[in-house]
């Protein structure tokens, strides 16, 4: 079995590295990704573009966009070290509605997706406590943190894969699910969300790319190369003029002159290969 490797000078390994550092930082245990196609999610229109589409006889969607998302994280009952991690992702859905042969009106909604994922996060029981200032005072939930393990989300704003406008009367989706939004949710749009007496409703399909990862606070011994001296001198604004700190800007060659389709995938093509060389 190896000597293990302690804080301090290391012997016998590349100049490079001076020592074994033990650092604190967020160790992720276990990720996931998804390429996920969502079909049929309900548009909850504002009140204002929800008399635009009562009247419309065709609708498109011009955008999506991820605007937030409410995570839960749950320990598995009958799998120690293992987490389910309930997510709800809110979507503002920008749409295009036709009355007539006239331009189309711009109406939005909020769109909801809700998805369960297990990963796992180890075990842990201890108390977390550190001497961070909080202005507000003593409270409970500052005094200290449990040792659960923190999800993280990363999702970019969802593709809009299509769409469709249909007749409350033609409509088998059931009963309303959307019981409460939360204020920062509806912050995000100027007029009162519609959930109910609608005489057409909008779907849309949704393309979703996302990463889910738990991570925990940890302990942990790195190779140290050196200290993290910056190389770039500060510039000050007091002492150049105007005119010496444009003189410093490059060109912006690359505005005027976008690359052809050749220069951006052939470059990539060409470091792929170097890659599997």
């Amino acid at each position: 079995m190896p000597d293990r490797v302690l804080p301090g000078p290391i012997h016998g390994t590349p100049p490079c590295v001076r020592e074994a550092v033990c650092i604190h930082t967020n160790r992720i245990y276990d990720s996931c990704r998804d390429k996920e196609c969502i079909e049929d999610l309900r548009v909850y229109p504002t009140r204002c573009s929800q008399e635009i589409i009562d009247k419309a006889i065709n609708v498109k969607c011009r955008r999506a966009e991820l605007i937030w998302t409410y995570i839960d994280v749950q320990e598995v009952s009958f799998n120690r070290g293992f987490f389910s991690i309930d997510i709800k992702f809110f979507y503002r859905v920008t749409l295009d509605a036709f009355l007539c042969a006239t331009r189309p009106h711009e109406v939005v909604g909020l769109a909801t997706y809700d998805k369960r994922v297990i990963l796992y996060g180890s075990e842990g029981s201890v108390r977390i406590f550190n001497s961070k200032y909080y202005p507000v005072g003593c409270e409970e939930k500052n005094a200290y943190s449990s040792n659960m393990p923190t999800a993280v989300v990363e999702a970019v704003d969802p593709i809009c894969l299509g769409v469709k406008l249909v007749d409350v009367c033609d409509c088998r989706c059931g009963c309303d699910d959307l019981c409460e939004i939360p204020k920062c949710v509806s912050d995000f749009f100027s007029d009162e969300i519609v959930i109910g007496g609608d005489s057409k409703r909008v779907f849309v399909t949704l393309g979703q790319f996302s990463i889910v990862r738990l991570e925990r606070d940890s302990q942990l011994l790195i190779p140290s190369y050196d200290f993290c001296m910056p190389e770039k001198e500060c510039v000050s604004s007091s002492e150049d003029s105007p005119c010496d700190l444009f003189k410093k800007i490059k060109f912006p060659v690359e505005e005027f002159f976008p690359p052809s389709a050749f220069e951006e995938f052939g470059a990539k093509c060409a470091e792929e290969k170097d890659r599997r060389r």
